[in-house]
């Protein structure tokens, strides 16, 4: 699960653009200093030997080999670079086509789009050392043909989500390849939506693989796709979140993206947790936002790290807020956050920063407001990554500044409760809506801060979203702002 983990590491392009050599060999140092970390589940022990990003940075693979006396190979597939809602999305599943590289003696289908992301897959070719202008299949040969006869070698295919369901198909394509030295498959997946249908299934249980197993959290809505996706629309066990309409709408009509069509999942299913002991406490509402991001929780690379017992790895930059929230090019913007190192790199929008300065404890960095317009993210990359788009990160050329709820005050209460709402971007007379009533009593304390009284409504035992409104601009809703009624 650590090499699954570590391909989703570097991931994104950087926002103000980057090309695929840059961000290959971005992606390949921070690899390499991850497989070498000790502290890791992987212990150091493994060394990268080869790596390529399909263009449009859509899927990417590695090879990494063991430097210990166990002789074994990891091929590793990361799947595309995107939110849940498009790993959902993505994969073509409508039509099924051939996968004639199986090796299968009889005819066995796949969906077009787990076949478009093993296309670019096995004929991507690294554009950087280690391994250059070689597909994966060749690398992995030259590999074998250097390692050792004995003790026999072994080859894992793993991946995680998307990456987990492309492992699936190169694990028969490479078992079907003549090889140097001969080596032994095995096949370790976590959280892989479905390849194939059942001649698919029935080709790949025929083959002899020394491990076969699919790792799935049992409340990952991920894997149930394609095979049984109408089942996660009765998540989640108490505490919740229980699916909304709009939940139960979604899941519907993505489940009919399969026109007819049925697929099974292949391998040994290993199910953890079975009794929903690890969920994110703070996303339990009956809302669509905490629902969403129930999902999200479940299925991320750490949550599955945590449930096989392994480390953490090491986590891309993260931007918590930046201050002020708006001025003019040229101006001084601190960022806030964690996980800024030496050589990370600041963009505002689609603007490179060129004029930055790191402080050594990794938490903040003061930069040059690049030129740019409109109201923008800023954003922190390095080798691990960049960091993701958040409302407290955002910047505005010119100003006013963004409107933004970040955490409210308490989270439940009755009508008439007093509430503290805390954000960036308040003044004073700025109005408070909790859902679609407007509060009665409403009080500026700062731009960052008001308070209001929770007002009446019809339902007084509902979970709301609480925004703030300054001029004709008002606050995103998020799982952050969310009051929930107690009753009267």
């Amino acid at each position: 699960m650590t090499l699954a983990a570590l391909a989703a590491t570097g991931a994104t392009p950087r926002p103000s653009g980057e090309t695929l050599e840059h961000q290959t060999e971005r992606i390949i140092t921070g690899i390499d200093a991850q497989l070498n970390d000790p502290s890791l589940a992987t212990q150091g022990a493994w060394k990268l030997v080869w790596l390529a990003l399909s263009e449009a940075n859509a899927n990417m693979a590695y090879i990494a080999q063991s430097t210990n006396d166990s002789n074994e190979f990891a091929v590793v597939a990361r799947g595309t670079d995107a939110d849940l809602t498009d790993i959902l999305e993505d994969l073509e599943v409508g039509t099924v086509v051939p996968f004639p590289e199986s090796g299968s003696p009889k005819p066995v289908a796949v969906s077009k789009g787990a076949m478009d992301a093993f296309k670019r897959v096995v004929n991507a070719r690294s554009i950087a050392s280690p391994s250059p202008n070689v597909t994966l299949a060749q690398a992995l040969a030259v590999a074998l043909k250097s390692a050792p006869s004995s003790p026999q070698p072994t080859v894992y295919l793993t991946g995680h989500s998307l990456g987990g369901c492309i492992a699936t198909m190169l694990a028969p394509y490479l078992q079907a390849q003549t090889w140097p030295k001969q080596p032994k498959f095995a096949v370790i997946t976590y959280a892989a939506p479905t390849a194939g249908v059942q001649s698919f299934v029935d080709y790949f249980d025929s083959v002899p693989w020394v491990i076969d197993e699919r790792q799935n959290n049992a409340y990952d809505l991920v894997p149930h796709a394609w095979v049984d996706l109408d089942t996660t629309a009765d998540w989640y066990p108490s505490p919740g979140p229980q699916a909304t309409e709009e939940v139960k709408l979604l899941i519907g009509a993505i489940s009919e993206r399969t026109k007819g069509n049925v697929y099974v999942q292949p391998g040994t299913l290993c199910l953890m947790n079975t009794g929903y002991t690890s969920f994110a406490k703070n996303l339990v509402n009956k809302t669509t936002q905490d629902f969403l991001g129930q999902i999200a929780f479940q299925h991320a690379n750490s949550t599955y790290l945590d449930l096989v017992g392994a480390p953490a790895v090491p986590s891309g930059p993260v931007v918590t807020d930046v201050s002020p929230t708006f001025g003019a090019p040229g101006s001084t913007v601190t960022i806030n956050g964690n996980g800024f190192s030496p050589d990370s790199v600041v963009d505002f929008g689609h603007f490179a920063c060129t004029k930055r300065d790191i402080d050594p404890s990794g938490i903040r960095i003061t930069a040059q407001v690049p030129d740019g317009t409109g109201v923008v993210h800023v954003r922190v990359t390095n080798t691990l990554g960049t960091s993701p788009a958040v409302a407290m990160g955002q910047f505005a050329y010119g100003g006013p500044a963004p409107v933004v709820v970040s955490a409210v005050s308490p989270t439940s209460g009755k009508v008439g409760t007093p509430v503290t709402i805390s954000g960036s971007g308040f003044a004073d007379g700025a109005t408070v809506h909790f859902k679609d009533k407007a509060a009665d009593s409403v009080k500026f304390v700062s731009t960052g801060q008001i308070t209001a009284t929770a007002p009446g409504q019809l339902d007084d035992r509902q979970t709301v979203n609480v925004t703030v409104t300054v001029g004709k601009a008002t606050s995103p809703t998020s799982p952050a702002d969310e009051f929930t009624y107690t009753g009267r």
